[in-house]
């Protein structure tokens, strides 16, 4: 992993990017190593996204269930929520050449990896409540929620504008590209699980 100044570091750029300022990207690594090293990126995340896989298990799990089959469940959300981070950077490397952004591509997933740890940590003051027994259904929480998504997807586009430099118009489409793929690997592999059927029972 990154020593704890750099990661500060890249941080910070990554939040400039995200406030639309593109000089942000010289706070980041941007070098074969760099790139690698931004996945360390998913560690950073991994303890506030891990509160939603609780929050998800408990809303699941049976009253049964023994500690082994709770973090297996858990397990299985930490698998789709990687899956999801790692399957659209791989189809973004093999349509970055036909999109016109090839000589961005770096640029924007390590940018967008650190980035992520923001937009994964926002989430934390909802999750928490849920968490100490706040119902996901709460109006307040449930407002909460939406106002975090939409001020990270505002976020995301800003910082996907600012490392591409490629104009609104290829920012819109790989923002929407993007996440149309997440979504599209979550849910499959949420279905594939079983885990959407637990939720809608």
């Amino acid at each position: 992993m990154p020593p704890a100044e750099d990661i500060q570091r890249y941080l910070t750029g990554a939040w400039r990017l995200m406030m639309g300022r593109p000089e942000g990207l010289e706070l980041l690594d941007i070098s074969s190593d760099g790139f690698w090293n931004s996945f360390f990126a998913i560690i950073l995340a991994a303890p506030v996204l891990g509160v939603t896989w609780v929050n998800y298990t408990n809303e699941i799990a049976g009253p049964d269930d023994d500690l082994a089959s709770r973090v297996g469940i858990v397990a299985l959300f930490a698998f789709v929520d990687l899956a999801a981070w790692i399957i659209p950077i791989i189809v973004l490397a093999l349509a970055a050449g036909p999109l016109g952004i090839g000589d961005r591509f770096v640029h924007y997933v390590i940018a967008s990896n650190w980035g992520s740890v923001i937009t994964a940590w926002s989430l934390l003051p909802p999750s928490a409540l849920e968490l100490i027994g706040f119902d996901d259904e709460n109006p307040a929480v449930g407002l909460l929620y939406m106002a975090i998504f939409v001020a990270v997807m505002v976020l995301i586009w800003r910082l996907t504008n600012s490392a591409l430099q490629k104009g609104p118009a290829a920012a819109t489409l790989v923002f929407s590209g993007m996440l149309a793929v997440g979504i599209f690997v979550y849910y499959s592999l949420m279905g594939y699980f079983g885990l959407l059927q637990n939720f809608a029972g």
